[in-house]
């Protein structure tokens, strides 16, 4: 019934039973007692290092009164360390934002990389399935660092050897209920590295009110609302082509009226000039006053101030040809902003076919050619298909706002920006419940304009104001 093994196969064999299948005993090697404390050892300095040297204020913390307490008892560490603590009591009343940011997140990013993500560091990996077991040994991606600031908790990782971004974007909500947040978001640090972001409370669920108008005339990064971190969120205008897309009630309004907004000293000083296309009728025609005649509604108008913009950007490249790649606004060549409400009522849903093909091809021939000019388009619309705004593509600065399905994330923001935690179909369409704004554009308030997904909220000007 059994054939012959050779060697020494046959003394491995635990069991030969018919019925159950044949199992060998593994080979066994004996390390050495001393080797095996060595690297125990090794390990544990290196991981005490790594602690001090990620952690250095809450291991003083720690470690100074320990080490005081048992050298010279507790009454001479209470003596040394009251000082201290008064000392830091009176910094943070005095300059409470340098405490906060020298010793406050520094001490809260320990306690919580101790009690939330160490501890529950390998039983969330390996059920999420984001670790490798391989021939017996298991392979866990690496947690290197834990830090915080007012909203949210940025987790430093090294992937394992062989993964991609994708497998860590495919699980946000493992992560995210994982570690007990509400959402987590990934994003590349450097090749091998990724920071998952865990938002601790929503610094932008209250509505926003709008800014005063500005006093210097700008044609700059506008701001028109604020990001997570409480910083301003600019918007870049000059020099850029941008598409909002939202439901109906989402906010592109509130979006089209704080950019006027911030352009107006502009305007009055003859730098800037609003183009407005308002087929609804309903948005923009509050502010025909403005516009200085420069306003449509009706869609053969709407072709024929759009041909107008078309011809005004031809001649200016006419006259830059060879004597300078970008523009600066100036009172003879000033920044024309074409604004274009409800963009697909005139590139999908118009009846007349010429009109439809004549207000696509202006508005293709402006996002492509008007940048370098000075001539701007911003555009909104409801449903962001391909077959109803066919040249979505040539906006680079997009903003999505309450979407109703998930679908269209990716369609606004760039294949897999849903995955990396851009939520924009979950938006609660109740400004008070804190109506979010997600954004793929490069940061205005910087200088290199990285592309980047950023979390926002636009300011709420009111009517007549």
């Amino acid at each position: 019934m059994f054939k012959r093994m050779p060697g020494d196969e046959p003394h491995r064999i635990v069991s030969t039973t018919p019925d159950t299948a044949v199992v060998f005993k593994p080979a066994v090697v004996q390390t050495p007692a001393v080797i095996t404390l060595t690297i125990f050892v090794a390990r544990f300095v290196a991981g005490l290092g790594r602690l001090v040297w990620r952690h250095p204020v809450a291991m003083a913390v720690i470690a100074v009164p320990g080490a005081l307490c048992w050298a010279y008892g507790w009454r001479v560490a209470l003596l040394v360390v009251m000082p201290a603590l008064v000392g830091l009591g009176a910094w943070a009343f005095l300059d409470r934002p340098r405490f906060v940011r020298c010793v406050g997140w520094r001490l809260v990013a320990f306690v919580r990389w101790f009690w939330i993500y160490r501890r529950r560091w390998r039983p969330v990996m390996t059920v999420s399935g984001l670790a490798r077991c391989i021939r017996g040994r298991e392979y866990i991606p690496r947690l290197v660092r834990v830090t915080c600031d007012s909203w949210s908790d940025q987790v430093a990782v090294r992937m394992l050897d062989g993964q991609a971004v994708k497998d860590w974007a495919d699980r946000i909500e493992n992560l995210s209920h994982g570690f007990g947040s509400e959402t987590c978001r990934v994003s590349v640090a450097k090749s091998g590295r990724l920071v998952l972001t865990f938002p601790r409370r929503d610094p932008l669920a209250t509505p926003i009110p709008a800014l005063p108008v500005p006093d210097i005339p700008t044609v700059g990064p506008i701001e028109i609302g604020k990001q997570e971190d409480g910083s301003p969120w600019r918007l870049r205008l000059h020099g850029a082509h941008v598409l909002v897309a939202g439901a109906t009630g989402a906010g592109k309004g509130s979006i089209i009226w704080s950019a006027i907004r911030g352009l107006l000293p502009a305007m009055r000083a003859g730098l800037v000039e609003v183009w407005a296309l308002d087929p609804k009728l309903m948005e923009l025609s509050y502010g025909r006053p403005l516009f200085n005649g420069r306003y449509a509604a009706d869609p053969a108008d709407c072709a024929d101030l759009l041909d107008e913009a078309v011809s005004v950007m031809q001649k200016r490249a006419a006259r830059f040809a060879g004597v300078q790649r970008s523009h600066t606004p100036t009172l003879d060549d000033p920044f024309v902003l074409v604004v274009v409400d409800e963009v697909a009522f005139l590139t999908a849903y118009q009846s007349d076919k010429q009109l439809r093909q004549r207000i696509s091809a202006a508005l293709a021939t402006l996002t492509t050619q008007g940048r370098a000019v000075g001539v701007g388009v911003l555009a909104a619309l409801q449903d962001p298909r391909k077959e109803v705004m066919n040249i979505r593509n040539l906006f680079p600065d997009k903003i999505a706002l309450r979407l109703d399905e998930s679908e269209q994330v990716d369609m606004v923001l760039g294949d897999g920006a849903r995955d990396r935690g851009a939520l924009a179909d979950r938006i609660s369409p109740r400004s008070e419940r804190g109506a979010r704004r997600i954004r793929a554009a490069g940061d205005q308030s910087r200088s290199d304009s990285r592309p980047c997904r950023v979390r926002l909220r636009r300011r709420h000007p009111r009517d007549g104001r």
